[in-house]
């Protein structure tokens, strides 16, 4: 019952936290803009560059993201959480990129090859806290879990990495897709499998494996 309370009162005090910062971000507040890139940049950046993997597109779909916010924030409801509303944006934005560079990107040469003289998003930008994804994975084997990710549907790709890596709920999850539960939990029990399938060959013990379960938990 104490365990159940905290988490009510949890939930309770970020549901306060995000009226209040949604108040004076439509109140043009400079304090404001700051506390939404201080809480939100990391996360977007993240989950735009799990989806995409390039930080160049990364970092393009967070600058469109937070555009979006700044300029919606007016017309946002209070139907989600700030945060489903935001990863919500960031799926659509990462959707759009994915499509551009099909549509244009595959048509291009690469031009640039002198070393660039700027650090790219992920080096100016600092990660609080490790998430479960760096914590249950050393180097090598995230980089092995990097590359199978790119490698299996995005539509179950983008679930995967919603529940897995930004560590959201189902609820969350269905807010974010504007997808039923079912199909969340059937999206992540597949992404899972194709996931195991394409590390089958990689990873060498059973322990790694823990990290794409066979059943959506």
């Amino acid at each position: 019952m104490a365990t159940q309370l905290l988490d009510l009162n949890l939930e309770y005090t970020a549901e306060v936290d995000d009226r209040c910062l949604i108040e004076a971000l439509r109140a043009c507040s400079e304090q404001a803009y700051e506390e939404l890139l201080a809480r939100f940049q990391q996360p977007v950046y993240t989950l735009a560059f799990r989806l995409l993997n390039n930080p160049a597109e990364a970092c393009d779909v967070v600058q469109e993201v937070f555009l979006k916010v700044f300029r919606n924030i007016g017309h946002f409801r209070g139907h989600s959480s700030l945060k489903t509303w935001i990863y919500r944006i960031t799926i659509n934005e990462a959707h759009n990129a994915r499509r551009w560079f099909f549509r244009h990107r595959r048509r291009e040469v690469e031009l640039d090859t002198e070393p660039r003289d700027f650090l790219d998003w992920k080096e100016t930008i600092a990660d609080g806290a490790r998430s479960p994804f760096d914590v249950v994975c050393d180097h090598e084997q995230a980089g092995l879990i990097e590359a199978a990710l790119t490698r299996i549907n995005p539509v179950f790709r983008e679930a995967v990495v919603l529940r897995d890596i930004a560590d959201l709920s189902y609820d969350e999850i269905a807010e974010v897709l504007g997808l039923s539960l079912g199909t969340v939990k059937s999206r992540i029990l597949r992404g899972r499998e194709a996931l195991r399938d394409e590390l089958a060959g990689n990873l060498r013990s059973t322990r790694s494996l823990r990290l794409v379960p066979t059943t959506a938990e």
